[in-house]
């Protein structure tokens, strides 16, 4: 009783549980949801939901092992201040790279997913763009926004949320009515479908990536451990049922045979969109899904660059005037921008890498630095995940097992659908 009355204590006044929960859903839902049909036209339907239920799971696991780690710290203590008192100079080292590591591939990937919904929005309107340019036009302008001021990507993605929720049960409303049973269920194409799983799971990893709002929560809410543990629940819960229905949409309207054509195409944001838009009712739902998928992807990038764009702000040490932000801008936006001139339809490829890195920062960190914490406070009387070491171990061996998969599956050692 006395631990719940200190953490209502602790509880800034004013702060809901849905604010929260929307911080880690709108983190989590972005651009990366338009890799999973993709991913998981080998699997398909079944696997495909008992991959992300798996998923959630472990990583729902690792944020709230995360979360114990940081309740032993003072509110505002960073991923980096956590990684460094728990786990020592090395760990910190290789957990901020791999930090920067995601948030600069995660920044191509949006570039390479944008160039491609911006060029297929252009040609049904009949403007004919080369990709890479579509890519090029796509970083200028919101780097533009990013460049402005952190109040500017504040309000830009606020609207794009908005627009985002009520273009997505606009256009998923539509195609989950028109779903066709037997596609769902009784898939064309070859028989086999739980070899394909293991090269799916970094991808399922990559679309439930919300920890670093960890440390950004226990600063909003202060020690209210109860208030963070529903808050994340419900915010990655969310994000599952949102998979799931997107899921259900996709393999309910396009053939399994068909995501050959469209995986040997790059996978990319726009030929999924194009594939859909061929079984849409009408033009104007049409226009909803691909406006959906333009703010998901613009919201999805302004959130990883806003972070990028601090993290290389505070590592070079440049200053908030206009040269400084211009210098931290050119470091932030140029190299993933040639990336995707370079390479225009890497958004799979990307995706994958970034998921490979995240399994460092967001798995296997995690659940050692919960494990260091248990040792460096042992009389401690605060929040402690269920389960002991063995979910620890559970949760480092998802994360290797991940990585793994991603190394063999680049390997091609690993069955691939196409």
């Amino acid at each position: 009783m006395a631990n719940h009355m200190n953490a209502v204590k602790n509880k800034p006044a004013g702060k809901s549980l849905l604010g929260g929960a929307m911080i880690i859903a709108g983190t989590t839902v972005g651009a990366g949801m338009f890799s999973l049909p993709v991913v998981g036209a080998g699997m398909w339907f079944g696997y495909s939901i008992l991959m992300l239920l798996g998923i959630w799971f472990c990583m729902l696991m690792s944020g709230l092992l995360l979360l114990e780690t940081n309740l032993h710290f003072e509110p505002g203590a960073s991923f980096d201040t956590l990684s460094k008192q728990t786990l020592g100079q090395f760990w910190r080292i290789v957990n901020g790279v791999s930090i920067a590591f995601v948030l600069y591939i995660l920044t191509y990937a949006y570039i390479s997913g944008g160039g491609s919904i911006v060029n297929h929005s252009l040609h049904g309107m009949g403007v004919e763009l080369p990709q890479s340019v579509a890519g090029l036009v796509f970083a200028i302008v919101l780097a533009c926004i990013v460049l402005i001021s952190t109040k500017a990507v504040d309000r830009i993605t606020t609207i794009m949320l908005g627009g985002m929720i009520i273009t997505f049960f606009l256009a998923i409303g539509n195609l989950l009515i028109e779903i066709d049973v037997t596609k769902l269920l009784e898939p064309d194409g070859n028989n086999s479908f739980s070899p394909y799983l293991w090269a799916a799971l970094p991808f399922g990893l990559a679309s439930f990536g919300y920890h670093g709002n960890v440390p950004s929560l226990v600063k909003y809410y202060g020690k209210d451990s109860s208030t963070i543990i529903k808050a994340i629940f419900v915010g990655t819960f969310i994000a599952l049922v949102i998979y799931s229905c997107w899921l259900v949409a996709t393999m309910g309207n396009i053939p399994r045979s068909q995501f050959i054509d469209i995986i040997a195409q790059g996978g990319n944001m726009g030929v999924l969109v194009g594939a859909l838009s061929k079984v849409m009712a009408s033009s104007w739902l049409n226009s909803m899904l691909s406006l959906f998928a333009n703010l998901a992807v613009a919201s999805s990038f302004l959130g990883v660059t806003l972070g990028l764009f601090d993290y290389l702000a505070d590592l070079f040490s440049f200053d908030d005037s206009r040269t400084g932000r211009m210098k931290t801008a050119l470091v932030t936006f140029v190299p993933p921008t040639i990336l995707g001139l370079l390479f225009p339809d890497g958004f799979l490829v990307a995706i994958g890498f970034a998921a490979l890195a995240a399994t460092i920062w967001a798995v296997i960190v995690p659940a050692l630095m919960a494990y260091k914490s248990r040792q460096l406070f042992p009389n401690s009387t605060g929040f402690r995940v269920f389960g002991g070491t063995p979910l620890i171990m559970l949760v480092v061996l998802f994360g290797i097992v991940t990585g793994a998969c991603h190394l063999l599956a680049m390997a091609h050692l690993l069955p691939q659908y196409s």
